[in-house]
């Protein structure tokens, strides 16, 4: 994959977008507040890819889902081909849909077990495309469950009859089959074995090429995300640390977060693993529903600094297309 698609006018713009939760704490206690996503802003262009990695807990699968408005985001704006989202009504949000659909983590989680794989496929083809009678339905299935790799025989499997990674091709059967134009990809490999989880990022491959698909690829995994992103955003507790070409970012990390994270993945290489250098971070990350004054990573950073506890330090350019969140870039 190259390292960035031609430039374009972006499909996806998100502007300091935020999360909000109220998490009740008992009979006597105030609900206490949690900002799952606190301040994230990045485009998405036609065909490009954009990786969002991070620990578990870091807000990831709550950003996805914010920018699909499956949850309602507290602040910020997420404009699709520069129309915001927010001030449509149910009815436009649903016509928009057909343009932005979801791959969920668990794939036999996300499948209903009483409907048939083949039914499953066809449901949104009855929202969004009921002028096609029942042959051409079954017929656009077929189609797609050839494209995704599944078996014709399988139409009318149920899910309790298929494996992860047939249902895992469900899932995406169903989610382009309205052809949309954006697909977010919620760690859409995570639960899946190694060489199944390969078959899965080659076709999400192959369909992006294909169709124009742009994607928001979602995953703890930096391996997988290298592999697949044309950018790379890097979240700690909600909050942007890094983002930038997947290229950039692997050869220059500039957050201590990203070191971190980039140091933990495994070499294939014997020799190089066992000679470099490690960045290890001590601790465990903090409490989100007791926030820090200044920055977020600031208790487990190494270069930590007093003025590290008392100044937030805001998200900068540090090169073409490169932008960090640190007082010591």
């Amino acid at each position: 994959m190259t390292a960035a698609p031609p430039p374009a006018a972006p499909l996806l713009t998100v502007e300091d977008l935020g999360v909000t939760f109220r998490v009740g704490r008992g009979l006597f206690r105030r609900p206490a507040r949690l900002d799952a996503v606190a301040g994230v802003s990045f485009t998405i262009a036609a065909g490009e890819t954009l990786g969002v990695v991070g620990e578990s807990g870091c807000g990831k699968s709550t950003l996805g889902r914010a920018v699909l408005r499956l949850i309602r985001p507290s602040r910020g704006r997420v404009l699709w081909r520069g129309e915001d989202l927010a001030g449509l009504d149910a009815e436009a949000m649903r016509q928009r849909r057909r343009a932005l659909q979801i791959v969920f983590q668990d794939p036999q989680g996300a499948l209903d077990p009483r409907m048939t794989l083949g039914a499953t496929i066809a449901e949104p083809l009855l929202t969004f495309a009921p002028e096609l009678d029942a042959p051409a339905r079954a017929a656009e299935v077929r189609a797609i469950m050839a494209r995704v790799g599944l078996a014709p025989e399988l139409i009318n499997r149920y899910p309790h009859e298929i494996s992860g990674g047939q249902a895992q091709r469900v899932g995406i059967a169903r989610a382009i089959v309205t052809k949309p134009d954006l697909v977010v990809c919620d760690e859409p490999v995570s639960a899946l074995d190694v060489s199944i989880q390969a078959q899965i990022i080659n076709l999400l491959r192959d369909l992006q090429q294909s169709l124009g698909l742009a994607l928001l690829f979602i995953s703890h995994d930096l391996g997988v995300v290298r592999h697949v992103s044309h950018r790379v955003l890097v979240l700690y507790l909600g909050h942007p640390m890094e983002l930038a070409p997947r290229d950039a970012l692997f050869a220059t990390p500039r957050h201590p977060y990203t070191r971190a994270l980039i140091s933990a993945v495994p070499l294939p290489d014997p020799a190089r693993e066992r000679r470099r250098a490690r960045v290890l971070l001590t601790g465990d990350p903090p409490s989100p529903l007791a926030p820090q004054s200044g920055c977020v990573f600031r208790t487990r950073c190494p270069q930590a600094t007093e003025r590290c506890a008392a100044e937030t330090p805001g998200v900068e350019e540090v090169a073409a297309g490169h932008w960090v969140a640190c007082h010591y870039v």
